[in-house]
């Protein structure tokens, strides 16, 4: 087993039913609340495990075991370990869009604002430095296309193009935001590898920012 990594120094800032369960009064609710709780046991077992073992701790049958459903309950709802993978990511992009409508980004350039949204999403992340390393080593080798490009991109256009959605913008606007995620991530593995600092990520995040999203 892997001895899990000290997090990286940043700044502040039972068994289970199918799902097709019978309803009680008021049942679609109450199964989908229950749907919902459960699966977010699950995906909690995932991200835990994956955080002190690397997703080779997210076997399947440990996973289920952690977080309390049946094998095959899990597989409803995770048909393969990269479907797991993906939704531990989706788990961590939703808390950062949280963190952005709590307080969105004040800046006054686009270029500004998308570096305050990169540079939360690497806080958040370098505290579970061996989650961050395996999420996003498997997003990378995944033969399967998963929506964390296309999510960070998003976000990217949200806060610097004054709240431009994916289906609205245009195929430049979508290469320059998709291509300032892509350095974000490929600075993340640096760091990951102790060939960064946080410090020298932001800069260089600025830098690329600056260049990229001067006439988003």
């Amino acid at each position: 087993m892997r001895t899990p990594r000290p997090a990286i120094a940043v700044p502040p800032s039972e068994t289970e039913g199918p799902l097709e369960s019978h309803p009680a009064p008021g049942g679609h609710s109450v199964r989908t609340r229950s749907q919902h709780q459960r699966r977010k046991r699950i995906v909690q077992a995932a991200a835990a495990l994956a955080s002190r073992g690397g997703v080779e701790a997210m076997q399947m049958r440990t996973v289920a075991e952690r977080a309390g459903v049946a094998l095959g309950t899990l597989y409803r709802y995770f048909p393969s370990k990269m479907d797991l993978v993906v939704a531990v990511v989706g788990e961590e992009i939703d808390l950062l869009e949280s963190s952005i409508e709590r307080r969105p980004p004040g800046a006054a350039t686009p270029a500004s604002r998308a570096v305050d949204v990169l540079m939360r999403a690497t806080r958040g992340l370098m505290r579970e430095p061996e989650l961050a390393d395996a999420l996003i080593r498997s997003l990378i080798l995944a033969e399967v296309q998963t929506p964390f490009g296309d999510r960070m991109t998003g976000l990217l256009l949200r806060v610097s193009a004054d709240g431009l959605t994916l289906e609205e913008a245009g195929e430049e606007q979508l290469d320059l935001a998709g291509s300032l995620s892509s350095v974000w991530v490929q600075e993340l593995l640096e760091m990951l590898r102790g060939r960064r600092t946080y410090d020298q990520i932001q800069r260089r995040i600025e830098t690329a920012a600056a260049r990229l999203l001067a006439d988003i």
